[in-house]
């Protein structure tokens, strides 16, 4: 014989026992605002610590004339027995705890956000796995659902409905985006968060320097969708993978966004993040090994070392328009200091004239490295002076480290993996 959840409005119910299993059904029923009569012999401590009254003796047969609902939370045969007399004498509704054959109907599983209630049920087969379901469809629903369905509440009572925009705001609380950091390259280097979410996700969007061992771990029903912004080709600008971004979060689904290196490190995933952020949508960023990290490490040059540098700067030395950013040119002269360069390649020439033009010593070692941790991985020890030279000869994409800490690289430099 089937089954039908239902929802009843307004009901009155008599729970009879006293032990831990009527306590349950009577904080259910106190959590959902149902009026309820507890009649019991004995009363258990956590009953007592309820904010009820109960009625303390034995259960009379009048106790039962007009109830609607009765629930036997006693687990004694004697009092199933007299429910079930009066059940013949007339219709009601009876739940007898650990004897489905008997019940009209049974306990669900709940959640509760005000007026959205979701209920679980085994048909009484096993509470314990609605009570698992349960636990997991509650980590799926979003924090803020209850104070949307009290505002389209609000809204129906002023006949305000729109399906499609509670639809919209609705999947907007479900979505999450993740903006993923993916590393220097080399699939090993991802984070265990990262390598995990990645398989996890319905749409993936995806930069151009991203590479093919990482998009093997993207589900195969999952949309893949290309905006790398590829020197010198037609690429995405950044307003429209934020639009494209909120498009697909809209849907409700799982996004995840993967980035070279790491989001927040010239990755302008703080754009990304903020422009979501600003239209209702939650965001994740997992963090990534940054090349400025992950490129001077595998050449065996170390960022800082003792007797070396104390101190090291990472700096970008591209600006929108394809302007030059030479700000942090004076922290060449710093001594025992290493500097980091990201998008400096095609400025080179540039960074050279001026870095001797303001004094730095035109022997200061420098070392390209360009597809860091890939295969192809390439590096170059240069100085200042023949900087645009070695640049020339350089793959990319490539970092460029200046500081003499570029001199280790002939005593570290043993993990040739990637060469």
């Amino acid at each position: 014989m089937g089954t039908l959840p239902v929802l009843l409005t307004k009901p009155e119910i008599l729970l009879i026992g006293g032990g831990k299993i009527a306590s349950h059904k009577a904080s259910v029923l106190l959590k959902n605002h149902v009026d309820f009569t507890l009649i019991a012999s004995h009363v258990c401590a956590e009953l007592l610590a309820l904010d009820i009254i109960v009625i303390q003796r034995e259960l009379r047969a009048t106790d039962l004339k007009h109830a609607q609902i009765i629930v036997d939370a006693t687990g004694n045969a004697n009092v199933a027995e007299l429910v079930l007399r009066e059940k013949q004498r007339r219709d009601f509704l009876f739940n007898c705890v650990a004897q489905p054959d008997l019940c009209d109907f049974y306990f669900s599983s709940l959640l509760n956000y005000g007026n959205l209630k979701i209920a679980v049920s085994t048909d009484g087969s096993s509470p314990t796995i609605g009570q698992v379901i349960r636990d997991k469809i509650a980590a799926l629903i979003p924090e803020n659902i209850q104070l949307l369905v009290e505002k389209k509440e609000a809204e129906r009572v002023l006949g305000d409905i729109d399906k499609s925009v509670s639809k919209g705001q609705c999947n907007k609380l479900f979505s999450t985006v993740y903006l993923i950091g993916c590393g220097p390259g080399d699939v090993e280097m991802l984070t265990l968060k990262a390598y995990h979410t990645i398989q996890q996700m319905d749409v993936v969007l995806y930069d151009h320097l991203v590479t093919q061992e990482i998009l093997d771990l993207i589900p195969q029903q999952a949309q893949r969708i290309p905006v790398g912004k590829q020197k010198g080709e037609h690429s995405f600008r950044q307003e429209q993978i934020n639009e494209l971004l909120f498009e697909q979060a809209k849907s409700g689904l799982k996004i995840a966004r993967l980035k070279s290196g790491d989001p927040y490190v010239f990755g302008r995933g703080a754009e990304e993040a903020e422009y979501l952020i600003e239209r209702g949508i939650k965001v994740e960023v997992i963090s990534g090994i940054s090349s400025a990290i992950a490129g001077p490490t595998a050449a065996g040059i170390p960022p800082t070392a003792r007797g070396y540098a104390t101190n090291v700067s990472i700096v970008s030395a591209h600006l929108a328009g394809n302007r030059i950013n030479t700000d942090w040119v004076p922290l060449l002269k710093i001594p025992n200091h290493t500097t980091i360069v990201l998008m400096g390649l095609s400025f080179a020439a540039i960074i050279a004239q001026m870095a001797i033009e303001s004094g730095v010593n035109r022997s200061t070692p420098i070392a390209i490295i360009a597809n860091a941790s890939r295969p192809n991985q390439q590096i170059l020890i240069t100085d200042i002076e023949q900087l645009p030279q070695a640049a020339k000869q350089a793959q990319r994409p490539a970092i460029i480290v200046i500081g003499d800490v570029v001199n280790l690289h002939k005593v570290l430099n043993v993990t040739t993996a990637y060469q």
